[in-house]
């Protein structure tokens, strides 16, 4: 072999290793594509109508009291529950009490059906403070209409609540010019998140 060509054999040796060592260096196709993604968040905007549900004077054992009151979905996401809280505190005039008013006082809060009312919440006021129910949560359906939990967007649902000083026959004379001031939260709740998956799953 000739002194020329083990030269450019050498040199042809090198330049491999070199495009070796440095990982390939080669030409290739390429393309490239671009999307563009929003994520918009939804609301959830709970109305109440009246923003007050009850108002009362000179109430006395064996007075019941019923009132009306509407929920209104003005958002954009199904409200998937409303929880109620309750607060209330007692001002007691003549400083005589032993009991917790709030023992006396019943509270009946209801859903209205096309047919029918169904009660939702049962209990004495004391012990609602102590609870957080649902009150779009029915677990009983009245003939053929079955209404899921929640409020959709746009949609109202009218609620009905009684309250009752319940005469139990005994003396309540302590309970005299005392003042009840209740306070109700209303918390709406969104529905679970969901898996939102729109590939094909016959596209391989």
């Amino acid at each position: 072999m000739g002194f020329t060509k083990t030269i450019s054999k050498g040199v042809m040796t090198a330049a491999l290793g070199l495009s070796l060592m440095g990982g390939g260096t080669f030409a290739y196709f390429s393309d490239t594509f671009e999307t563009k993604n929003t994520f918009a968040a939804g609301t959830l905007d709970l109305s109440i109508n009246p923003n007050a549900v009850v108002n009362i004077d000179n109430i006395k054992p064996g007075d019941e009291v019923y009132r009306e009151f509407t929920f209104e979905n003005k958002g954009s996401l199904d409200i998937y529950q409303v929880l109620l809280d309750t607060k209330y505190t007692v001002e007691d005039a003549k400083s005589d009490n032993t009991d917790d008013l709030a023992n006396h006082i019943k509270v009946t809060i209801m859903y209205n059906t096309s047919s029918a009312t169904v009660p939702v919440v049962e209990t004495t006021l004391a012990q609602l403070k102590e609870q957080t129910p649902d009150l779009t949560a029915i677990d009983e359906f009245v003939g053929s209409t079955q209404r899921p939990d929640g409020i959709p967007p746009g949609e109202k649902e009218k609620m009905f609540v009684l309250f009752q000083f319940v005469d139990n026959g005994e003396d309540q004379n302590q309970f005299q010019g005392d003042k009840l001031q209740v306070d109700w939260t209303f918390n709406a709740k969104q529905t679970p998140g969901t898996y939102n998956d729109d590939t094909d799953p016959d596209n391989n």
